[in-house]
Formats: structure tokens, sequence, C-alpha cells
């Protein structure tokens, strides 16, 4: 779990220290790159809620998802075709189904020990 929490704050460091501006050209793949990359970090506290985590998986997972996505997204702009969508809808459907699952967890984790306390009682 450590893992994903470290990477997010070493980014978002670097990101309010720094003044990197990112050429306009490229603004699509960088999108499609953060949305990839929040699915995996997602994914991610999703499997350590889970107790199936394992941080192999992940960052092969982030690496890939993001190659992926941008890969897709400059394919796309060489044949003149928005396949960046497929990459917006496959990896928005899964961060939504991923932030479902987590909501649910949590509400579990949370519901037992005071339905718990109230049959003891």
């Amino acid at each position: 779990m450590w893992l994903p929490v470290l990477g997010l704050l070493i980014g978002l460091t670097l990101g309010l220290l720094t003044d990197i501006q990112i050429p306009d050209q490229y603004a699509n793949y960088l999108s499609i790159a953060v949305l990839a990359a929040l699915d995996t970090l997602i994914g991610g506290i999703r499997a350590n809620l889970q107790n199936t985590y394992d941080e192999k998986v992940f960052v092969s997972g982030f690496f890939f998802n993001i190659i992926l996505a941008a890969s897709l997204s400059f394919l796309g702009d060489h044949l003149g075709v928005d396949l960046y969508l497929a990459a917006v809808f496959a990896f928005g459907v899964r961060l939504f189904q991923n932030i479902a699952v987590i909501r649910r967890i949590l509400l579990n984790k949370w519901s037992f020990p005071q339905k718990n306390k109230k049959i003891d009682e």
C-alpha cells in the first residue's frame, strides 16, 4: 500500500515545486497517461484492501498502462482516428468500477463493527 501513496506524493511534490511546461501537442498524450496512472493507482488501493496487492503487478501495470494509452493516442493521431477515446473509455470505466468496489469494502468494514455492538448489547 505504501508504494502507490509514495509515488503520488513524489509526483505531487515535483509537480508543485517545478515549473515544467508541457507543449500543447503532447497534451492529449499526457492526459491519457495521467488517466491510466490514476486507474492503476486506484486499482492498487483496491487490491490492497482485498489483500491481493503485489508490487510487481502494480509497477508493471503502471508503466504498461501508461505506455499503452499514450501509444493508442499516438497511433490514432497518425491515422486520423480518435483512438484516445478508447483509452478514455476503458480506463474511465475501470476507474469507476474500482472506486465502487473500494466504497463497498470500506462501507462493510465500517458498518459491521456497529452491527456487532448492537448484537452484543
